[in-house]
């Protein structure tokens, strides 16, 4: 009998550890589909900065002869919350790779995980609290500038990071100003200069902060919605071998009972026989 209820209690364990993990899933399904919509969002406030820059610089592209940025931020965004696999694990040989190829900068982590495993790092000079939530990458991106608030100007940023539905690790480059992409001839369309109330350089300076602040946005939204789904799929993994475990406890606890009863009825049966 001591075995049975042993077994039992670890049935009654294995059901609230499955109920857990079933809020976990629920819980990064609800942020999933809310990330969706952000992401969908902020895609669209991105273009719109890049063809507001294409029509500015069509007309001002003497302004792209300007200094050459001096410093690289390393971006690394990683997770708060572990059960998300090798997500934290990845990012850092591909951090190596863009130092060794890029040249030296200065590296920023986002989430205690990635951090933990670059605890004693000198190339670190920042490090953020990760977002478990759409709502807290607001929060973040003003810590981020916070840190940065001595590092030389003009910034262009390397973030690493994991994009949804993607394998392996992604490096979005940002410069510090828009990419006009076509030139000047053939991104041209109007006629007439746009009518400016600033002066073109400040116009630019200050369309650049816009875009960096829109873009890492939208990559940081990315990362969480990459992490939700790699936890969706974490948590359906280990509710299927939790399945699968408690199905086998349950046999043997069956199989225990059958072996009860049959003691139960072999003493009854003796008793029986004594009596008589």
């Amino acid at each position: 009998m001591s075995k049975r209820r042993g077994i039992e209690r670890r049935l009654r364990s294995y059901a609230e550890i499955g109920e857990i993990m079933n809020a976990m899933k629920n819980l990064s399904i609800m942020e999933t589909f809310k990330l969706m919509r952000f992401i969908g969002n902020q895609r669209r406030v991105v273009q719109s900065i890049e063809a507001a820059a294409r029509d500015f610089m069509s007309f001002y592209g003497d302004l792209l002869s300007l200094p050459r940025p001096r410093e690289t931020v390393y971006l690394v965004i990683g997770t708060e919350r572990g059960f998300c696999g090798n997500l934290n694990e990845t990012l850092l040989p591909a951090l190596d790779h863009e130092w060794k190829t890029q040249g030296p900068g200065s590296v920023v982590l986002a989430g205690s995980r990635v951090a933990a495993r670059l605890a004693d790092d000198p190339r670190v000079v920042g490090r953020l609290t990760g977002a478990s939530v759409v709502e807290e990458v607001e929060a973040i991106l003003l810590q981020l500038a916070s840190v940065l608030r001595g590092v030389p100007r003009p910034l262009r940023f390397s973030v690493l990071y994991h994009r949804p539905d993607a394998d392996g690790v992604t490096v979005a480059r940002l410069g510090p100003f828009p990419d006009p992409g076509q030139s000047a001839a053939s991104a041209a369309h109007y006629a007439y200069p746009p009518r400016l109330n600033l002066e073109p350089m400040h116009l630019l300076d200050q369309l650049g902060e816009h875009y960096l602040f829109a873009a890492l946005h939208e990559l940081f939204y990315s990362a969480l919605l990459a992490e939700n789904q790699r936890r969706i799929q974490h948590t359906e993994r280990a509710l299927g071998r939790l399945e699968e475990r408690s199905a086998r406890l349950m046999r043997d606890r069956n199989r225990f009972r059958q072996e009860e009863i049959t003691e139960e009825i072999e003493v009854i049966m003796l008793s029986a026989e004594a009596v008589q």
